[in-house]
């Protein structure tokens, strides 16, 4: 009797182990996938900043609201009047670099020479704006 107590509690601590492991194995798994990251921006422009063959689109446009943080980011732009820096919002999430590629792929998306910006022209009440996305991973894995 004394061993079948025994062998029930390395069962027992067995058991225990292969959920603890299951359960680290599990988080690093989660936070693998939530390593991507988008940065949407948008920043005011000068009249004189837009490239002539530019399209400009506006900001009640369906593509425009389909991509997470475009709205935001314009309307932090307006708030604060952003002429010299960006005005951005992070998107941490699985999929996020796809709104990198909404950007650039669903809305005419301006690469502009030296002096220009890239991204999308937006119209906003007779204001511009140029907005663009970028997106990033960490790579390397953590440590423990």
């Amino acid at each position: 009797m004394f061993r079948r107590n025994d062998l029930a509690l390395s069962l027992l601590a067995v058991g225990a182990a292969a959920a603890a492991g299951y359960l680290v194995r599990a988080r690093r798994a989660n936070d693998a996938t939530g390593r991507s990251k988008a940065d949407v921006g948008a920043r005011l422009l000068a009249d004189d900043d837009i490239p002539t063959d530019a399209t400009v689109v506006d900001v009640t446009s369906r593509q425009l609201a389909d991509i997470p943080g475009a709205r935001r980011a314009i309307a932090r732009a307006i708030k604060n009047d952003a002429r010299e820096e960006w005005e951005h919002v992070t998107i941490e999430r699985d999929g996020a670099w796809s709104v990198v590629d909404a950007v650039r792929e669903s809305l005419p998306y301006y690469d502009g020479g030296d002096s220009e910006y890239n991204g999308v022209y937006v119209n906003y009440g007779g204001r511009i704006i140029v907005l663009d996305a970028i997106g990033w991973a960490r790579l390397e894995e953590p440590p423990y």
